[in-house]
């Protein structure tokens, strides 16, 4: 087995940890931690290759997602899955920076991106190797502080930056498109000086090739399935928020792709 076979089968036992965390007693935001799951099993992946590269998950409320890929790689040592969103346990709805693997906490959409933008300049100034990869959601873009970490990446020639999206096309309230369009994404992507990239978000060893971190600030245009591998929730904005039995879970298990 390859490290890219070894990724996608991490990526496949991931997603039934989800599936597990979805049957908690708080449910979770299984659609968008499905969708965004290869993307951070790639970025996680580059980021034990290269020393001081932080991976930042911005849109926080794939928790979920976050813990069950730090598990399966390795990082978190126990499963997260029976303890996720019990009273006294780390794993909470959004990251928790008392888990292992989790530098600092997100939810407040836009913020881990202004995080990331920082750590990058920080390992500049500071002379180290190093930079950030910052997952942000498509819903996400509609946040103002988004384009204003933006503004300063370009006003201060931030490098070693990148910013990956997680395209599912959903969010909370139903679909991207008709509630916000992303009207010339690439476009204005590109005129904030990024090197601007589109990828299939599912596509693990197309995602290690363009991650890395480099000189120039690059984004990723990841296209995902919103609650990719569950057929019953696949390409669905009802996934967003889920709550199910623990039956349900296993029905869902045995099917996974």
């Amino acid at each position: 087995m390859n490290e890219f076979d070894l990724a996608r089968e991490r990526a496949l036992r991931a997603r039934g940890s989800v599936v597990d965390m979805a049957a908690s007693p708080t449910g979770c935001h299984l659609g968008g931690s499905l969708s965004v799951l290869d993307i951070l099993v790639a970025a996680h992946s580059v980021a034990q290759a290269r020393p001081g590269v932080e991976v930042v998950l911005s849109k926080g409320h794939a928790a979920a997602g976050l813990y069950a890929v730090l598990h399966h790689m390795g990082v978190i040592e126990d499963d997260p899955a029976p303890l996720y969103g019990r009273a006294g346990a780390p794993y909470t709805g959004h990251p928790s920076p008392k888990v292992p693997g989790v530098r600092f906490p997100t939810g407040s959409l836009g913020h881990g991106l202004a995080y990331a933008a920082g750590w990058a300049l920080s390992r500049r100034l500071l002379g180290e190797p190093g930079g950030a990869i910052a997952v942000v959601g498509d819903g996400e873009l509609q946040e103002g502080l988004v384009w204003e970490t933006l503004q300063i990446v370009q006003a201060k020639r931030i490098g070693g930056l990148t910013v990956v999206v997680d395209v599912n096309g959903g969010q909370n309230d139903g679909y991207v498109a008709d509630i916000s369009p992303l009207t010339d994404l690439p476009a204005r992507l590109a005129a904030f000086g990024f090197e601007v990239f589109e990828a299939d978000g599912h596509d693990i060893e197309k995602l290690c090739a363009l991650l890395p971190p480099e000189d120039r600030p690059k984004a990723v245009l990841a296209s995902t399935v919103k609650g990719k591998g569950v057929p019953a929730t696949e390409g669905k904005t009802g996934s967003h928020y889920v709550k199910i039995s623990p039956a349900r879970a296993r029905q869902w298990k045995a099917v996974l792709r």
